[in-house]
């Protein structure tokens, strides 16, 4: 049973013996495999924590950590206790393999070993470890389907909740509304009601059962005509039903009522239903006769207006004000006092947008309501965006004013706004990273065959068209790092800089300015100070404005100190600072001694046009844009303060490891030749492994060259002893660069690593690698950076 090349993984092989380890790793390579390789139990158990192989070979007797002991740390291991572990041994005591059997091992091949049954044995394990992994999956999805349908399932019981409540709500409403509702179906003459029937008239709902005669025999003889050619008159008509009349209750008496009827048209255009509510007006009457009754029922129906938090104005047909609620008075500012009467447009508009407002007025003519967004003012100036609602109020039919809700959505409309920018920006970001590192990715072979034809076409007019192929690739480099740091929002020339220069250059500056009376301290280590990757002119920007607000607040002098220290955040530190993140960094204070600043506003300096300067002495611009500056440098911003005795701002910048070349050796014309040292390659992309391995091996090295993690550490495992240096690009499909690098620094933690990139920013990939690396390498590189490099990194020790 042989396994197809898909099915063909990776095969860890614990053996403490080199020779047994050289001839089972020979012969199953041999056959396909990818093998991984180890001399005892502890690193075995690390290599498979982070390559995850698919079968372990496992000696019984090593010393120290022993097989048995290996497999029962494994099977107690989450993360590779699914791994299937095969027991090699010379003991054939069946005890010893009940033992392995029940720590978790899947067989017993015994010594001396017959490799074709390794082979079979290997076979089944793996069909069966990829079986059970296909197994595996289905029943994930199986249970993504159960937990999808169960969601579905909880949403629909959701909502059939929601509308269960909402009909209550709406049945609520109705009964609070002390209205009649009715829907009377012209086909079936068949009429429902609902809403206070009960309470407006005495009757039960079964009494009211007959449809529209039953209807007509509760209306008053002398209005009961009337009635009737109303109702033929709008269903001709299909106009709205509106009609006051008086209707028997059951206690014998009779009310007035007021029905408000709507006409709903079936497909054929033709009337179907009249729906609408009838509303007890006889109080209403008896109101009309008295002034005083009338009152005080506008009175109440203007404070159920008041109770909403929408804005609810009135206006005739010339805008002037006839109502303003409460709603109005805290949105615009304006009490009602001050609005009624005055002309709406100019009061609300600023800009007088009477296109807009013309247009609102004809589509009112036309369709008797209009609703969209408006742009306004308060009575303070401040501009606000509402949704607005305008509804045409007749009165016997003729317009007699407008009915104008308005929500105020101004937040609403900025948080959108800041979430599209946002949304679009980080798009940009991603997009620009993306197309950064394959145009760099494309750039380097590019460049480096450049150099190669260069020596091949010694031609004084080949030179010259290759001179200009060099330099636009370069520029090519160039515009690429130029759209990377735009769409990150920080555009400026970021390179290896070192911080004793940089505080240096502040210091011939403030010496020279400031007061005499402010004293100036300078603590900086000679030697052993992290370098920073930043643009110098931006950090220059950033120590000029911290040491004038330090000038600043020392109006009678003082002590200015400028201090730089190397500087390590742990996950404690990072825990309570949200902008810091594990790893490396320069930490530059800046202290005075000065007034300090205030509790109540320490939390509010770094803010934009904030200030406590007086007018024309500060634009509040110093520290928001020192905080700009610093986290598109990736790192952060601390304040320690206290009222009375200074201030110290501490501003930390991650670390590069970044290597600078030697001034002398770049400036030399021959590049430094290898020695037959053995390099290995380790890039996916087939075009720059091509060249760069005839670029080394032109300069008397030996390649070899892996197009991704996994053969890397194969190949590494192998050739570990012959190795000197490896180059592996950062970004790779399945195990990417650092996760190799992790791996390759476990199998030997003094191994020389060169990393390469195609991102231009290389301080974030650091901080992640920590030392792992002795150099990154940015694409597109050229031959001379490739060789200089590689010599730097073997010449180090």
């Amino acid at each position: 049973m042989n396994l197809s090349q898909n099915e063909k993984g990776v095969i860890l092989i614990v053996d403490d013996t080199p020779i047994n380890l050289e001839i089972l790793f020979s012969f199953l390579e041999d056959h396909g495999f990818k093998v991984l390789v180890s001399e005892n139990g502890t690193n075995a158990v690390e290599i498979a924590e982070t390559t995850l192989p698919d079968l372990i070979l496992l000696d019984v007797l090593m010393p120290e950590v022993g097989g048995f002991e290996t497999c029962r740390l494994l099977k107690l291991n989450s993360t590779t206790q699914d791994i299937p572990v095969i027991f090699i041994t010379a003991i054939t005591d069946k005890m010893h393999q009940v033992k392995g059997l029940n720590l978790g091992a899947v067989d017993y091949i015994t010594k001396p070993l017959e490799y074709k049954e390794v082979l079979a044995r290997i076979n089944i394990h793996l069909r069966l470890r990829n079986l059970t992994k296909k197994l595996t999956e289905q029943n994930k999805r199986l249970e993504m389907e159960i937990f999808e349908r169960q969601q579905v399932e909880k949403k629909l019981r959701c909502h059939s909740a929601e509308l269960d409540e909402w009909n209550n709500r709406y049945e609520a409403i109705i009964q609070a509304s002390g209205q009649i509702i009715y829907d009377w179906h012209l086909h079936t003459n068949d009429i429902k009601y609902g809403g206070n029937v009960e309470q407006i008239l005495g009757y039960s709902m079964p009494e009211m059962l007959g449809g529209l005669n039953r209807w007509l025999e509760l209306v008053h003889p002398d209005d009961r005509n009337f009635l009737n050619g109303e109702i033929k008159r709008v269903l001709s008509t299909k106009d709205r039903f509106h009609l006051e009349f008086r209707v028997c209750c059951k206690d014998g008496t009779y009310i007035t009522v007021e029905n408000n009827g709507y006409i709903f048209l079936d497909s054929t255009g033709k009337v179907s239903r009249m729906t609408g509510f009838i509303i007890d007006i006889t109080e209403q009457q008896a109101a009309l006769r008295g002034s005083k009754n009338a009152e005080q029922k506008i009175r109440e129906q203007a404070a159920l207006l008041d109770t909403t938090t929408d804005a609810i104005l009135v206006q005739d047909l010339v805008n002037k004000i006839q109502f303003w609620n409460k709603g109005a008075e805290h949105l615009y500012g304006w009490i009602a006092e001050e609005a009624l009467g005055k002309n709406a447009n100019q009061l609300l508009y600023r800009n007088r947008k009477f296109d807009q407002l013309n247009n609102i007025q004809k589509t009112l003519v036309e369709h008797g309501s209009w609703q969209g967004e408006l742009h306004q003012v308060t009575k303070e100036g401040k501009e606000i965006i509402v949704a607005s609602r305008w509804t045409l109020v007749n009165d016997e039919g003729q317009a007699k004013s407008i009915l104008i809700v308005n929500s105020d959505i101004t937040e609403k409309k900025q948080l959108e706004a800041q979430f599209l920018r946002a949304q679009r920006m980080e798009s940009l970001g991603t997009l620009a990273s993306g197309i950064a590192h394959d145009l760099n990715n494309a750039l380097t072979p590019m460049l480096m065959t450049v150099q190669l034809l260069e020596a091949k076409l010694p031609d004084q007019k080949s030179q010259q068209w290759l001179t200009i192929m060099e330099k636009n690739v370069n520029r090519a480099a160039d515009l690429v790092k130029q759209v990377l740091w735009f769409s990150r929002g920080s555009v400026g020339n970021f390179k290896t800089l070192q911080v004793k220069h940089l505080i240096s250059e502040i210091e011939s500056i403030v010496k020279q300015t400031f007061s005499k009376a402010i004293e100036i301290r300078i603590d900086v280590p000679g030697h052993n100070l992290w370098n920073i990757f930043g643009d110098a002119t931006q950090l220059h920007q950033v120590l000029m404005n911290l040491c004038l607000n330090a000038s600043d607040a020392m109006p009678h002098g003082g002590i200015l100190k400028i201090s730089a220290k190397n500087f390590w955040v742990d996950s404690n530190y990072a825990r309570m600072n949200i902008d810091a993140k594990v790893g490396s960094y320069v930490m530059i204070s800046v202290c005075d001694t000065g007034i300090g600043i205030k509790k109540e506003i320490v939390d509010r300096i770094f803010e934009p046009f904030f200030t406590t300067k007086e007018v024309g002495q500060g634009t509040g611009l110093g520290l928001s844009t020192v905080l700009g500056i610093i986290k598109s440098h990736c790192g952060f911003v601390n304040v320690v303060t206290e009222v009375g005795k200074g201030s110290e701002f501490q501003v930390c910048l991650p670390v590069t490891q970044t290597m600078e070349i030697d001034n002398k050796l770049a400036g030399e014309h021959e590049l430094p030749a290898g020695h037959g040292e053995l390099i290995l390659v380790v890039d996916d992309e087939d075009s720059i492994l091509e060249v760069t391995q005839t670029w080394l091996e032109k300069n008397a090295y030996k390649v070899i060259v892996a197009s991704d993690g996994i053969d890397a550490i194969a190949l590494y495992t192998k050739y570990q002893q012959e190795i000197s240096v490896v180059l592996v690009d950062m970004m790779m499909p399945g195990m990417d660069g650092p996760t190799t690098i992790n791996v390759l620094r476990k199998i030997n933690p003094n191994i020389k690593i060169i990393g390469v990139s195609g991102l231009a920013c290389n301080h974030e990939m650091i901080k992640i690698l920590g030392n792992s690396v002795k150099i990154l390498l940015s694409k597109p590189y050229t031959p001379s950076d490739l060789l200089r490099n590689l010599h730097m990194v073997i010449n180090t020790k």
